[in-house]
């Protein structure tokens, strides 16, 4: 480890983590450095450092991969050391070594420990010779399709095919039979090779309904290490952690230690340095099995920053600087609790498909006991070639009650309009009974949330259409005053056509002004009907009164199109009121078109081929995950527009189906 001082620090990354780390490195003194691709010329980590470096395009492999632009972009700048955050190249050892070369401090392990980390075929034999536990599989060095099955049926099912280089979910697949097995590994290597340049597999016993709990562990250079306690990460979506806590409400002290022991070995084992997670999988039992070590800060370190009152970041810069670490073991308490969700441009109702578009609103709460981390800004574009995690919601409590209490408030309090999201998602968890508990585990979701309503009303409520109803309305008068003044008229009626997800929905609006006071309408949508009176508005909310209660509520216009959420929801809507009708693209139409911005990744089916309703026929690549575009309708291909390797917008026309006459006829 040099001893070389620091003094300016280049964040190879983007987001909320370059943000987070830029505002530490301002804390300490540091000079801060920025890069930026095609795609982040106006993000906020941009503007927060002191210095920025355009480094490409879009894509990740021309920008936050490319470490020869990253490099040149330190040399330029006189940066001598590099944070990478995590995610893009804070694993790779490739990068590390050219760091190290290049005479440029990198702030994170030596490559070595990066290198046998980063495979979880190598560092699982590695954790078994150190005596840590492990999951029973097959991490041998033979990668055949026919090697892997032949294993996997000697392990029984059920069983997880991983990707041994990757993480983050990808390249992960539960087989509960044989019969899947030989398609599931098909497509754990495809999304491995694609998401991580190695195709490289391993198996493993699947353990029902673990807890995922984890380590955060820290090294210096001159033989120290220490574990900060852990973090429950049970509840997950996808193998894709969505709330994470600290300290967990299922590890006692005595679990506590010998997980820690357990950490910190597997730490010196590999000659680790910094800041490093090691992740267990706990049976109900507390019996605990190494899962993977992660070379890098987490994205959920700041629940663990809250109960021990340390920042992370500064600890890694003084490792990385060559000091001791701050505090020993007996040094380290952890005091009352804390919670992180991540808040992502996601849509749950659509099975949690991958958001993009501009960001027309972003207000956040400040208070007592309340962190957010992120780095995004109003009219901000999120775009399909990064990760959808937009920002993290963290609270500190006295205790676990207190904790979460404060978190599901700030969450209701927190304005994000322009790209459906996770919100309302996230809420709903916190408030469930199983969670309120502490009994959550990694199979939470399946067992206890599938019929949530903020996965399964895909539709806006009676009452959201009618709110939406009513701000055009008060749109329309802003926009013509005088046509829609209120005069003496004491009742006019007019009807809105609304559409939403593809829906179409009516709904009429009868204005009434029954006393000196106050704007009544009477809203009526099929055959329910509701009064709301109209207070004020003061763009981006208005004031509504919805039988007796006061609330406001928050908007966002965009021309004809409204961004809505009023805590059922985030909603996006168009009036088509004067619109034409029409029916390309609808529901049954056979046109397959593109869900969001992407790059094609596969198409596996050709012009002529008879297809079913169901069937996959594009495959499209946003935002680090595969999405399978299927047939509407049956019929036969008659027109297929985009090839692999092609870039396309949402809502391009991709492939076209011809309906089957005998499938309809049938």
């Amino acid at each position: 480890m040099s001893t070389k001082p620091i003094n300016k620090i280049l964040i190879a990354n983007r987001g909320e983590i370059a943000v987070r780390i830029i505002r530490t490195a301002r804390d300490l003194g540091f000079r801060t450095v920025a890069v930026y691709s095609d795609a982040d010329e106006n993000a906020l980590h941009v503007s927060e450092a002191d210095q920025a470096v355009h480094i490409g395009a879009a894509t990740v492999a021309e920008s936050y991969l490319a470490t020869d632009k990253i490099l040149d972009a330190a040399r330029k700048t006189g940066a001598d050391a590099i944070h990478p955050g995590y995610g893009f190249l804070s694993e790779n050892a490739g990068f590390a070594r050219a760091c190290e070369a290049d005479g440029i401090i990198f702030i994170g392990p030596y490559a070595s420990a990066i290198e046998l980390m980063g495979s979880k075929r190598q560092s699982k034999i590695a954790m078994m010779a150190a005596d840590v536990p492990c999951i029973p599989g097959y991490q041998g060095s033979e990668q055949s399709d026919e090697a892997l099955i032949a294993n996997a049926l000697e392990i029984g099912f059920p069983l997880m095919v991983k990707a041994s280089a990757g993480g983050g979910g990808r390249g992960m697949r539960l087989v509960s039979k044989e019969g899947e097995l030989a398609e599931q590994i098909a497509t754990a290597r495809s999304e491995a090779e694609s998401a991580f340049g190695s195709g490289e597999l391993i198996l493993e016993r699947a353990l029902i309904e673990p807890r995922h709990i984890e380590i955060q562990i820290f090294a210096d250079a001159h033989g120290n290490a220490v574990y900060l306690g852990e973090r429950d990460c049970s509840i997950q979506r996808r193998h894709q952690k969505v709330v994470e806590e600290a300290p967990s409400p299922f590890v006692d002290d005595s679990l506590r230690l010998r997980m820690g022991e357990a950490a910190v070995n597997a730490a010196k084992s590999c000659h680790y340095l910094g800041a490093g997670t090691v992740e267990f999988l706990v049976d109900k039992d507390k019996n605990f099995f190494f899962l993977e070590m992660n070379t890098r800060l987490q994205v959920e370190h700041p629940v663990t920053e809250l109960i021990t009152g340390l920042d992370l970041v500064a600890w890694q810069l003084k490792v990385a600087a060559g000091e001791a670490l701050p505090l020993t073991q007996a040094q380290i308490t952890l005091t009352g609790h804390a919670l992180e969700v991540r808040l992502y441009a996601e849509d749950p109702r659509q099975d949690f498909i991958p958001q993009t578009g501009q960001v027309r609103l972003w207000h956040v709460p400040v208070r007592h006991g309340v962190r957010i981390d992120h780095g995004i800004q109003t009219e901000q574009e999120i775009s399909p070639y990064y990760d959808p995690l937009l920002a993290k919601l963290i609270t500190y409590g006295d205790n676990r009650d207190e904790a979460i209490r404060r978190l599901a408030s700030a969450l209701q309090d927190t304005q994000l309009l322009g790209v459906n999201n996770n919100k309302l998602f996230l809420q709903n968890i916190l408030q469930h009974p199983v969670y309120a508990a502490g009994e959550a585990t990694t199979a939470f979701i399946e067992r206890h949330f599938t019929t949530d309503p903020s996965m399964i009303q895909k539709a806006p409520s009676t009452k959201t259409l009618a709110k939406a109803a009513l701000l055009y309305f008060h749109k329309g008068i802003a926009a013509s005053p005088g046509e829609l003044s209120w005069g003496g008229i004491t009742s006019q009626r007019y009807v809105y056509q609304l559409e939403c997800g593809g829906q179409s929905h009516s709904v009429s609006l009868e204005r009434r002004s029954l006393e000196k006071k106050g704007h009544y309408y009477h809203l009526t949508v099929g055959d329910e009907e509701l009064v709301l009176e109209w207070v004020r508005s003061d763009n981006p909310y208005c004031i509504l009164v919805d039988d007796g209660v006061r609330e406001t509520l928050h908007f966002a216009f965009d021309d004809k199109t409204l961004y809505l959420d009023d805590g059922s929801g985030h909603f996006i809507f168009e009036d088509i009121t004067h619109k034409p009708a029409a029916t390309a693209g609808g529901v049954g139409s056979g046109q397959i078109l593109a869900s969001m911005d992407g790059i094609i990744v596969d198409v596996p089916v050709k012009n002529g081929d008879s297809v079913k309703a169901g069937q996959t026929l594009v495959v499209l690549e946003a935002m680090k995950m595969e999405h399978p575009l299927k047939a509407d309708i049956s019929g036969v291909v008659t027109a297929i527009t985009c090839q692999p390797g092609q870039q396309v917008r949402s809502k391009q026309l991709l492939a076209t189906v011809r309906c089957d006459a005998e499938e309809v006829s049938s």
